[in-house]
């Protein structure tokens, strides 16, 4: 398990996260060294938890999910247990995409994809109704900027 990263895992790391199914052969003359050491050290990076799995990145309109939703979720109480419940609601729910705790006014941020709306707004009820939730509110995506789901590695370099 690698205590810090080197110039080449951090080269690796990046290889990898920009494509996933490059094969190790590949990858190891990208970052300059043999294929032994490189599948060595791939899989130390994976047993470390710097990689935590391989996806392919799906295009949600392509496949039907025409709304994207982001919803604050205000809770009434702040208690473990309470927020527990509502993790565990969340998780459940296949339209709920991602699911972030704040601190502030908000307690939680889901992004949440659907087909339409009225699939979403069905959501919204269930998830008003959740326990401990005191209130919603959501915000339509019209436009997306940018979408990077890579960490930049770039900085790191800076450390």
């Amino acid at each position: 398990m690698p205590k810090s990263l080197d110039e080449i895992d951090l080269k690796i790391l990046a290889e990898i996260q920009a494509d996933g199914r490059i094969t190790n052969v590949e990858l190891a003359k990208r970052v300059g060294i043999s294929p032994p050491p490189c599948l060595r050290r791939v899989r130390a990076l994976e047993e470390a938890g710097y990689i935590q799995g391989y996806r392919g990145l799906l295009d949600p309109r392509k496949l039907g999910f025409d709304v994207t939703v982001f919803a604050s979720v205000h809770l009434a109480s702040q208690a473990d247990a309470d927020l527990k419940a509502f993790e565990d609601f969340v998780r459940k729910e296949p339209l709920v995409r991602e699911c972030w705790m704040l601190s502030g006014e908000i307690d939680f941020i889901l992004k949440c994809v659907a087909p339409d709306m009225a699939t979403f707004q069905v959501f919204v009820s269930q998830l008003t109704a959740a326990p401990h939730v005191r209130n919603v509110r959501t915000s339509l995506v019209l436009h997306n900027s940018k979408y990077d789901a890579a960490v930049p590695l770039e900085l790191k370099d800076a450390d």
